[in-house]
């Protein structure tokens, strides 16, 4: 099958190689899509996902993987999407709500400066509320790899260091696999994989049979 990899927020294409590897070797054609949220806006990384789409995947039977950030590229780009939606979504550690993270930095200007208009959007309760969920079958994987302790940010509830679990499951907290990752390698831990990997194989079963 046809995956579209999406890399998360300060990372750049490369933090998805392994996982490209591992997909490439259990049979599947991973392509890797990257963004530069310092030169280009929410839209025109969106458009230019949508014409990747279109140009070099069998819009039949494909998948969408976004880490972070990229998750939220995939969910706006949903919506020009018709008639040839992914059979399958993938989100790695994505915001489903405003974070904390985001709001706290989205004031420093360096963060302003590195992250543009995507960045500030991740801390807009409005924009984050209004994306909608692929309509299609969606696996969640949160981190729960980060510290916890009454004195930390996110004090006792699990965390990847940069979301909580609530922030990247939002109202899908009982279908997320929690894995025991850091926010920003979790794209490299084995049990997504066989997560992803096992889901894969039961969407190519239901595709055959019908």
């Amino acid at each position: 099958m046809d995956l579209v990899l999406i890399h998360g927020m300060g990372t750049t294409p490369v933090s998805m190689m392994l996982l490209r590897r591992r997909l490439r070797q259990a049979g599947h054609n991973p392509i890797l899509f990257g963004y530069y949220p310092t030169f280009e806006g929410l839209h025109h990384a969106t458009a230019r996902l949508v014409k990747l789409i279109d140009r070099q995947i069998d819009t039949r039977h494909y998948a969408l993987v976004g880490h972070s950030l990229g998750t939220v590229i995939i969910r706006t780009a949903l919506g020009h999407l018709e008639n040839r939606m992914p059979s399958v979504c993938f989100f790695l550690a994505p915001p489903m709500v405003a974070c904390k993270a985001a709001k706290f930095f989205s004031r420093i200007w360096l963060y302003k400066l590195l992250t543009g208009e995507m960045g500030q959007l991740l801390a807009v309760d409005a924009f984050m509320a209004s994306l909608p969920m692929p309509q299609v079958p969606t696996r969640i994987y949160a981190g729960v790899g980060g510290l916890r302790h009454s004195w930390l940010p996110f004090g006792m509830e699990a965390n990847d260091f940069i979301l909580s679990v609530s922030e990247a499951t939002g109202r899908f907290e009982a279908e997320a696999l929690k894995v025991p990752s850091s926010h920003t390698y979790i794209m490299n831990s084995k049990l997504v994989f066989n997560d992803m990997a096992k889901t894969l194989e039961a969407i190519a079963g239901t595709a055959f049979q019908h």
